[in-house]
């Protein structure tokens, strides 16, 4: 049952899981309800997949896969794909990577770790890439810069905008210094797009790190993040052992970088098709 349990919800944790068919006392109706990572409260799953799936207690904004943030942001059947013919190799022949990688995309079912194309938010053709943590934790190696330079040079030809939903570890170590080498790639495309006149709105969410960070996700025309989302580029323990001082509580989530003005504005899933259908209205 608890196989079941990780299939339907992956992001309860065990002892979690063990406590609430413990609870129920019949472990058949486990697949009727999740239980928030969070505030550990339960919740029906149908509710839950109607509120995208926020829990309603504590508004615990669960990482999504991309195909989900497709499903949730993207006019009906509107997405096309494009670039999933690029393929991984193993640069530094960093030993098991590549067998890694093949058991990544059998279990996730994405080939990389951003999913990009082009769809339509409320009727507007747009670039969208959408980055998947269930991937590699959406780390930046070579596929994922060239799929996202090639997104933003082909919505420069189109005169299109472009959406990025940012999510990441970081560079891909796998990969040493071409993993490095994406954000200056990365970051060149971005700004023949910007110099081209065009709209890129940037979407944080939970967590958003590293390279990725300190590269494309940072230079959007208007960076928007999810409540809670964790947004920057080292970890709270090696910044406070390198500065030798508590950080607060708060620091690099979103409610915070909102208050010190590195973000615009912090949007709840339920409004995020709607504030991004109105940016682009505005900007097109």
């Amino acid at each position: 049952m608890l196989k079941d349990l990780f299939k339907k919800a992956k992001y309860i944790s065990v002892p979690i899981a063990k406590r609430a068919i413990n609870e129920m006392g019949d472990s058949d109706n486990i697949q009727d309800f999740i239980v928030c990572s969070k505030c550990e409260k339960k919740i029906s799953a149908e509710k839950y997949e109607s509120l995208q799936k926020v829990c309603p207690s504590c508004g615990y904004h669960t990482r999504l896969s991309a195909f989900e943030r497709i499903e949730y942001t993207i006019d009906g059947e509107s997405f096309v794909e494009k670039y999933n013919n690029i393929h991984t190799v193993n640069p530094i022949e960093f030993e098991g990577y590549l067998e890694k990688i093949e058991k990544l995309q059998r279990m996730t079912g994405v080939d990389e770790a951003v999913v990009t194309g082009f769809g339509k938010i409320d009727g507007i053709e747009t670039g969208i890439g959408i980055m998947d943590s269930s991937f590699f934790m959406a780390t930046m190696g070579s596929v994922v810069g060239e799929k996202i330079t090639r997104l933003f040079e082909e919505a420069i030809e189109k005169r299109l905008p472009v959406i990025i939903f940012a999510a990441s570890g970081g560079a891909r170590m796998q990969e040493g210094i071409i993993s490095l080498m994406q954000m200056a790639k990365v970051s060149a495309a971005v700004g023949k797009h910007s110099d081209a006149g065009l709209l890129y709105v940037t979407v944080i969410t939970d967590p958003t790190t590293g390279g990725v960070t300190a590269s494309f996700a940072s230079l959007g025309d208007i960076i928007l993040a999810e409540p809670g989302a964790i947004y920057g580029f080292t970890g709270r323990r090696v910044i406070e052992g390198t500065i030798g001082s508590k950080l607060p509580d708060d620091f690099q989530t979103a409610e915070f970088l909102l208050e010190h003005g590195y973000i615009d504005s912090i949007v709840p899933r339920n409004e995020m098709k709607q504030m991004l259908a109105l940016l682009l209205k505005m900007h097109v």
